[in-house]
């Protein structure tokens, strides 16, 4: 070996370059997870999905459209609860309305999000009032289930009749329709909620009050 700088190895403009703008990336996604940052600087993509924790992001089209739904149907200055559909809530937050938005979310990460974060465990329905949170709070109630099964929806629609003042927008498997009808006693809409990736169940949406997504 020789004692050359000349062999040193040297990196190309270009490699150093692509290393600099993946450095700056890294750091601005550490960035977005800082706790400290106000929860209305974070928008939509602010925490990605995790397919671990059964969480399936929609699409842009569809998380707005569902947005400007629970925004129409909360009113001014009303109160609107999302349960285990957090990527809704971010959407929520990037169209910047000035209404009352909570997440209830067993994802932790969703912390930075401050005192908008309530921690939900479905297994707990239950759960957001030993968290201080008041009976009947919510305007409108959006939620969409972790997991495909009776057990699981009549846990969470437990928490969404203690949460919601009346108004219930749910996100499930066409499958369960019988069952969120029996529960809920919501309807299904025309309206097709669309995942950014492709799932295999058929996806709907159903509502207990007079809706445009009833009509597509």
């Amino acid at each position: 070996m020789s004692d050359s700088d000349d062999d040193v190895p040297t990196l190309s403009a270009h490699t150093l370059a692509a290393l600099h703008e993946f450095y700056e990336e890294s750091q601005g996604k550490k960035n977005t997870c800082d706790v400290s940052t106000p929860a209305d600087q974070f928008a939509v993509g602010a925490v990605e999905e995790d397919w671990g924790m059964s969480q399936f992001w929609y699409t842009d089209e569809t998380a707005t459209r569902l947005a400007e739904e629970l925004l129409e149907q909360a009113g001014v200055e009303g109160r609107i609860a999302c349960v285990s559909a957090p990527s809704v809530y971010q959407k929520l937050k990037q169209l910047g309305d000035n209404a009352s938005v909570t997440v209830f979310e067993y994802d932790r990460r969703f912390a930075v999000y401050g005192d908008e974060f309530i921690f939900y465990d479905y297994n707990e329905p239950l759960g957001p009032a030993e968290r201080g949170v008041a009976p009947r709070s919510f305007d409108v109630v959006l939620v969409d289930p972790p997991y495909l099964s009776e057990e699981c929806l009549s846990k969470v629609a437990r928490t969404v009749k203690y949460l919601t003042k009346g108004k219930v927008l749910l996100c499930t498997g066409g499958v369960m329709e019988n069952v969120a009808k029996q529960l809920l006693n919501v309807n299904v809409c025309h309206f097709l909620p669309q995942h950014r990736r492709n799932l295999s169940n058929d996806f709907r949406c159903f509502v207990n009050y007079p809706s445009p997504l009833l009509s597509g």
